[in-house]
């Protein structure tokens, strides 16, 4: 429903207008997209003024906080590059930071930008066919040798290979001059990325201001992601292709846009240990057995892609990857190779590239780049070089540069004269440039708008029709006034781009329309690295849950504390010492509260077994199939951590109660989630076996811990508590705990859904389900155990039943926990599960 505006005054709008512009004024020397240099408004932006005039502070304060929580619900988050916590990599994503003001243009200006980008996507696309194909630039002099062979991202393994270096997605970052001319700044051919941001901008600002897009006939983004997947599948051999976004992972700076995308166009989200060669083809390892890949749309640096051919340190790619695509077996987007027209060292070949090659001026013109491996242009640069930014010439930077860019004027006198020698002793390393202003635009600071320097990334795609661009892009905004190009390093925002038109804009979507929908009840193959992943996302879920019961359930007895029960004091001694067997709180002296204890196994991140530190788990492996998780869900476990992040001073027994009350009931939600939401294929699955599997071993390791021939009444129901059967056991019996009862009820009970034997009827239903590799008629081995399990629990007699009994369901438990491993997932190349194994 759109959010409805509550009519205000002439007056009124006039009055929160000039507040919102009080103060704004352009920087020296810089185009400015609101405002004009007289002070005017420029007509575009009219109607996003008039809009944002109209609604109160409070009111504008909340359509920006729906903006934020759907970037904070849906997880948008990046990592700035070398800003990792391996040990916790969630740890060092940073929430999106969205500007609530989009960078508005009109579709009339938006025409020059897209044929712009369009004809540079053409001409580097053409560049790079005969770079790997008959060279005929570098035999003419069009393109220097040095240029193209001196870069890591010349692939010479791959030349001569039909489809090296073609794009498939281009991208270009875009500044305005301060005559008002947008220059490109950077070439983006490797794997370039931001798209799925765009998308995410656009549906976060388009929560809060839905009015608006209908009001200015904003162009929508659909049809660009639209072309770029047909394109895609119009270079496969089979109609109906698989296609694969190949990510480096979770370690990535932009993981979350890979899994985005991969979830919103239906790829298949792969790492390279997903994938492997198998008669010159490229298959996806996965649950059911080799599926053949078609196209692979990488997001890794070409040189990454074959640790045979290319890059032997490299752990990312595929090996065998380049025999693949030298047979044509395989389609790779953007091609290997493409990166080396990235280089800035090309960029000063441009204007006479597009000359020769298309005939045609460049409509957008470059930034004026010298490569300094030629003595003339070197000289120009050295002659001038306190006029100059100057950047590495390739991806790998020169000695002494950081790959960044620097200003020559603002070095002390030591650090110029340190980077003219370099630059003379070895030019082809370097690039000097034009120091470029760049165009402002608003954000909102402080309750009203400020200018602030941006850029703009556009993207173009390869279509069965031709190059299409995007229509809009990724926008970012320096937080620093300084306007010029090499500050947009530091502190950057992001926000939407609005195209407007003169007309109503289509409503374009990616649904097939309804005569062409094939009707599908399981949505593609698993890979095993997803199953794996979902697997143990299950087993740390029940891992948090057993633990906050166990605190539960001590917290509770010290609050409600009957010191002349039998067995009070003996029960509160076995629940802090499991906790401590657990893992989940550290061996304390003692005169230490046992509430310090509980405490501790609530909040401390340092005890491998506390809830934190597994929710801290199950939310890492959840964003490795981040792709495969509803909103809901992982919303939840931002929830979670919140609700166990250690409080500024101890809580009191009752406040470290009510949280891990609260904590079981988000878990609660999480399974209910699971259970009622997740369509039941493979991967609910191995969701589900997983939290079978470790209740099952849960559940003896409570057993074992509480059940003796004399056990206390009161250790029997901190049994009944820690798996939620109290209920269960008081409509049947109407006497105390007993023994005999409690363990049947709790272990051999098949209609108690939180018995061992509901545990194991389930894993032997789920793993009947699941594909079976051999086909001669042998059972395979998690099945064999499956059934083993089950045919022992099912004539087990609770009066026979001791710890012996007890420990030995646990380890055919966590025996069929490896079979599974075995059997399904990937083997020495397990991210997630590998490190699991050592908890279990």
């Amino acid at each position: 429903m759109a959010l409805q505006r509550r009519p205000s005054s002439t007056r009124t709008r006039n009055e929160r207008r000039n507040a919102l512009l009080a103060g704004y004024r352009p920087l020296p020397g810089a185009y400015d997209e609101l405002m004009a240099p007289d002070g005017s408004i420029r007509p575009h932006w009219e109607p996003f003024l008039a809009e944002w005039s109209a609604l109160s502070g409070d009111e504008l304060q909340r359509r920006f906080g729906l903006a934020d929580r759907h970037v904070r619900d849906t997880g948008v988050s990046y990592r700035v590059h070398g800003d990792l916590d391996e040990s916790d990599p969630l740890a060092s994503e940073r929430a999106w930071p969205l500007s609530h003001a989009p960078l508005v243009l009109t579709g009339q200006e938006w025409k020059t930008i897209a044929a712009g980008v369009a004809q540079r996507a053409q001409l580097l696309d053409t560049v790079l066919g005969d770079i790997y194909g008959p060279g005929r630039l570098i035999a003419k002099g069009a393109l220097p040798a040095a240029a193209i062979t001196g870069s890591p991202d010349y692939l010479r393994p791959v030349q001569g290979t039909a489809g090296a270096g073609q794009l498939q997605i281009y991208a270009a970052d875009l500044g305005r001059g301060p005559d008002g001319r947008w220059w490109v700044l950077n070439d983006r051919t490797q794997a370039p990325s931001g798209a799925g941001y765009a998308l995410e901008n656009r549906l976060a600002i388009g929560r809060a201001f839905p009015d608006l897009f209908r009001t200015m006939n904003v162009e929508r983004l659909a049809a660009f992601f639209q072309g770029f997947r047909a394109g895609l599948v119009s270079r496969a051999k089979r109609v109906e292709p698989r296609i694969c976004l190949l990510t480096p992972g979770q370690m990535h700076e932009s993981y979350f846009e890979q899994a985005y995308l991969a979830r919103y166009l239906g790829f298949l989200l792969v790492e390279g240990g997903d994938l492997v060669m198998r008669d010159g083809l490229v298959h996806v390892r996965t649950i059911a057995g080799f599926k053949r890949a078609d196209i692979i749309w990488r997001r890794i640096d070409g040189d990454f892609a074959d640790p045979l051919e290319l890059n032997a340190r490299s752990a990312l790619g595929v090996p065998g990857l380049v025999e693949a695509v030298r047979g044509e077996n395989v389609v790779v987007a953007n091609g290997l190779g493409s990166g080396v027209v990235e280089a800035r060292a090309l960029m000063g070949f441009m204007p006479r590239l597009a000359k020769d090659v298309l005939g045609e001026e460049l409509i957008l013109p470059n930034i004026a780049t010298w490569w300094c491996g030629q003595p003339r242009e070197r000289g120009i640069v050295l002659d001038r070089l306190d006029e100059m930014s100057v950047s590495a010439a390739f991806r790998a930077p020169g000695d002494g540069l950081d790959g960044g860019t620097v200003l020559a004027a603002d070095l002390g006198q030591m650090e110029r004269e340190a980077l003219r020698a370099r630059i003379a002793e070895r030019g082809l390393d370097y690039v000097g440039q034009e120091v470029v202003s760049l165009s402002t635009m608003p954000v909102m600071q402080g309750g009203r708008l400020e200018p602030r320097p941006m850029t703009l990334r556009v993207f173009a795609a390869a279509t069965p029709d031709g190059w299409q661009v995007m229509p809009g892009g990724f926008c970012r905004i320096s937080e620093e006034s300084d306007a010029r190009a090499v500050t947009m390093r530091s502190g950057v925002r992001s926000s939407d781009v609005w195209i407007t038109s003169d007309q109503p804009v289509e409503q374009v979507t990616l649904l097939p329309s309804p005569d062409r929908i094939a009707i599908r009840r399981i949505v593609g193959i698993l890979p095993s690295r997803a199953a794996d992943n979902l697997f143990w996302l299950g087993r740390y879920l029940e891992r948090s849950e057993a633990t906050l019961r166990l605190v539960r359930a001590l917290l509770g007895r010290l609050i409600n504390a009957d010191d002349q029960a039998p067995g009070h004091a003996e029960t509160i001694k076995r629940l802090a010492n499991l906790l401590v067997a657990w893992g989940a709180a550290p061996a304390t002296p003692k005169n230490r509260p046992v509430a310090a204890q509980a405490r501790a196994a609530l909040h401390e991140l340092d005890q491998y077994g506390s809830a934190a530190a597994s929710v801290r788990e199950a939310r890492r492996t959840a964003s490795v199939i981040r792709e495969r998780l509803s909103v809901d869900a992982w919303r939840l476990f931002g929830d979670l951590q919140r609700q166990l992040t250690p409080p500024g001073k101890p809580e009191s027994e009752g406040e470290a109660f009510e949280i891990a009350d609260t904590a079981l009931k988000s878990l609660a939600a999480f399974s209910g989630l699971s259970q009622e939401n997740m369509v039941r294929g493979a991967g609910w699955r191995f969701l589900d076996i997983g939290r079978r599997i470790e209740r099952g071993v849960t559940t003896c390791r409570f057993a074992r811990h509480f059940i003796e021939n004399d056990a206390p009444g009161n250790c029997l129901d901190a049994l009944l508590d820690l798996t939620d059967s109290q209920i269960t056991y008081r409509s049947r019996y109407m006497l105390g705990a007993s023994l005999q009862p409690v363990l049947d009820l709790v272990m051999l009970d098949p209609y108690n859904p939180r018995s061992v034997a509901f545990q194991v009827e389930r894993l032997d239903a789920e793993i009947a389900a699941l594909p079976c590799l051999n086909d001669d008629g042998m059972l395979e081995e998690p099945r064999r155990l499956a059934l083993k399990l089950a045919a022992e629990n099912r004539t087990a007699e609770a009066s026979r039943l001791d710890r012996t009994g007890i420990l030995f369901f646990e380890q055919l438990l966590m025996g069929l926990s490896s079979a599974v491993a075995e059997r399904y997932f990937l083997q020495n190349s397990r991210p997630e599960g590998s490190r699991a194994t050592r908890l279990a």
